[in-house]
């Protein structure tokens, strides 16, 4: 885990956040996706930070950063907490590199808030419909349900659904790391208030304006992704005018995590400027 901390608490209009940053260079942007949190970058950043002055840090709802069942934290509301957090880093138009619903928070930042990027690193991300899975729907219709399980029965759920995202499988510590903030009372009822809050309709609303970016983009893709298929990320890169895409062989959702040395060899060009 070298180089990944969080030593930085901030208020956010969706409640604090834990954040870090680390290295000498122009400034990159980790946003991580769901269920995850920035640990997903951990392999990673002091690799990175050779190069760039790296921030990152965890949404509201997830990793260390606070946890509140009372407010909003869908796509809307961190793509405000994203624009939220550059200014709070005391950056402008940052190269960002985006994974999973990362990628739809940051789109929405830039095409709806008009949030400004030097580079755009798009990494197995949500964002063409349809979002999810026929489980991820399932709960979605019984959050209820699932949110009351008892604590032995949610974490296998969680680790059933967390190990699923992978080609291959991934460390012990790191599994134990992803799925620990989502063990506890408070994080039981989060992981599945993000089901509640999973809405097409955000990316839906911007979806025609995929083609308007005002950066350069890159897209990169785990070419055996298990949650959203590479057809879906040939579909973005249509989308969006055909920017250059990396396909990503033998790797699944997390390729950062799956093989780290692989994923920097493809990332660290399409960051470059």
């Amino acid at each position: 885990m070298t180089g990944w901390h969080l030593p930085e608490r901030f208020q956010t209009s969706a409640g604090f956040v834990a954040a870090g940053r680390t290295g000498a260079g122009p400034a990159l942007v980790l946003a991580h996706g769901w269920p995850w949190s920035s640990f997903s970058w951990h392999r990673v950043i002091a690799r990175l930070s050779e190069q760039y002055t790296v921030h990152w840090y965890d949404m509201p709802d997830f990793g260390a950063s606070e946890h509140r069942a009372d407010r909003p934290s869908g796509i809307d509301a961190q793509a405000q907490v994203f624009a939220e957090m550059l200014d709070h880093f005391d950056l402008r138009a940052p190269i960002v590199w985006a994974h999973d619903f990362g990628g739809a928070i940051t789109l929405r930042a830039h095409l709806m808030g008009g949030v400004d990027y030097a580079r755009l690193v798009l990494m197995n991300v949500v964002m063409m419909r349809p979002w999810g899975s026929g489980f991820f729907d399932h709960v979605k219709r019984h959050v209820d349900v699932f949110s009351a399980v008892p604590p032995h029965i949610h974490r296998g759920i969680v680790e059933a659904y967390v190990g699923g995202a992978f080609a291959d499988g991934i460390a012990g510590d790191d599994m134990e790391q992803l799925v620990a903030p989502w063990l506890d009372a408070e994080g039981q009822i989060a992981f599945y208030g993000q089901f509640a809050q999973a809405d097409e309709g955000l990316t839906a609303a911007f979806e025609e304006k995929l083609d308007q970016v005002r950066c350069p983009v890159h897209i990169l893709w785990g070419a055996n992704d298990p949650w959203i298929p590479l057809a879906r990320g040939r579909d973005l890169a249509l989308a969006m005018n055909r920017p250059p895409m990396t396909e990503l062989p033998g790797l699944g959702h997390m390729p950062q995590l799956e093989n780290a040395d692989a994923t920097l060899r493809a990332a660290l060009p399409a960051l470059a400027p």
